[in-house]
């Protein structure tokens, strides 16, 4: 059977050949399968110089100390373990995020307010950006934290989060930040951004799924309660023995994505435009979110007089998302796009298409006349 033309990268991406060789490495008896936290023999501590050299790697991509890093099953366990270790202990506190959070932190921040959390929820605009004004406009005397992602995951529009850390740095209030479809998309550097806690994920840059990591920054010194508890593992923040095959995936991933940045965002660059071009013909094609302002790999669409099933049933060739994977088991229309504004029923019309590593042009073709002819037909039959 053939297999669709993947243009959901922005779900997950394939692990990186050079990724799955490494990790075969630390799993069976031939290899490095000790438990990273036993420290009385050869076993535990090659397994353990294999986690610390992990933990360089996913530090060098986002220029951050090693010892800041702070390994995770994922990007969600990072959004909980940081929004409510900040808040744990807390009377009173307050939180500011936006209704176009990934899920991961919205429902962490429902769910604190359950708990008696105050929570603000900040309005995008139509492009999907949160200013550094509204931030600032909301902020109270028990205001604990920010939550704000970089790169929004349905929209790919980019927030100023370097102007906005600055403003909270003064202010002595916590900044965390969703980075899981920006690392390896864009530049991230947390000397240049002040930002207290950053989530990143292994299954969207080319690594393993099952694995994350949250930075943690050592200077001002960040203080967050653990949510897991046990062994103490990873100064303990974050106890349970680590999974070595995954945090070396991760590592070796990551260090590929520092290594190849600047080419791999011109080359997503060029497949956006390609892309974009190859639709030209079609009329009452809207794009949602920041023209300027965003990562190239993630298109949304919205296609006039075409709901997002009916198109997504004629693109079988096409493996695409009508939103969020973490959402893509409901028919109700994205909150991320309603949240910026749009009706149900153009929110309905919308499709997302991400790009990536192993995207070819050839792809990008083919996916463009795709979408014309599907799209000419469905509106034809109206």
């Amino acid at each position: 059977m053939k297999k669709p033309v993947y243009m959901d990268y922005a779900a997950t991406t394939p692990v990186d050949p050079a990724v799955a060789d490494e990790m075969m490495k630390y799993l069976t008896l031939d290899g490095v399968f000790g438990n990273p936290a036993s420290r009385t023999h050869a076993y535990g501590w090659q397994a353990e110089a294999a986690v610390e050299a992990a933990r360089k790697q996913v530090a060098g991509l986002i220029h951050a100390d090693p010892r800041e890093i702070v390994w995770t099953s994922g990007a969600t366990e990072s959004d909980n373990l940081a929004i409510k270790g900040a808040v744990a202990g807390r009377q009173n506190a307050h939180i500011v995020t936006s209704k176009i959070e990934h899920k991961a932190v919205v429902d962490t921040c429902k769910w604190l307010e359950r708990q008696g959390t105050e929570v603000t929820w900040l309005d995008p605009a139509a492009d999907g950006q949160i200013t550094c004004d509204q931030v600032l406009g909301a902020l109270k005397d028990n205001t604990v934290l920010v939550s704000l992602m970089l790169v929004n995951n349905e929209l790919g529009t980019v927030t100023d989060v370097a102007a906005i850390g600055a403003e909270l740095r003064e202010r002595g209030i916590l900044f965390h930040v969703d980075a899981a479809q920006a690392a390896g998309k864009m530049a991230v550097d947390v000397t240049s951004m002040p930002v207290d806690l950053l989530a990143l994920s292994g299954h969207k840059v080319y690594g393993p799924k099952g694995v994350g990591a949250l930075f943690v920054r050592r200077s001002p010194d960040v203080r967050i309660e653990a949510q897991i508890h046990g062994g103490g593992h990873e100064r303990g923040m974050r106890s349970g023995t680590l999974p070595t095959h995954q945090i070396v995936g991760m590592g070796k991933a990551f260090s590929i994505a520092q290594a190849g940045l600047e080419e791999e965002i011109a080359k997503l660059e060029a497949l956006r435009k390609a892309f974009l071009a190859g639709l030209q013909s079609l009329e009452g094609v809207t794009l949602n979110g920041s023209e300027s302002s965003c990562v190239p790999g993630i298109v949304n669409l919205s296609f006039e007089g075409v709901d997002a099933e009916s198109l997504m049933l004629g693109l079988r060739d096409l493996a695409v998302s009508s939103g969020s994977a973490c959402a893509s088991a409901t028919v109700e229309p994205s909150y991320v796009l309603r949240g910026i504004g749009l009706s149900d029923e153009q929110a309905h019309r919308a499709l997302r298409f991400s790009l990536g590593r192993f995207t070819t042009e050839e792809e990008v073709a083919f996916a463009s006349s795709q979408i014309v002819d599907v799209v000419s037909r469905l509106r034809a039959v109206r």
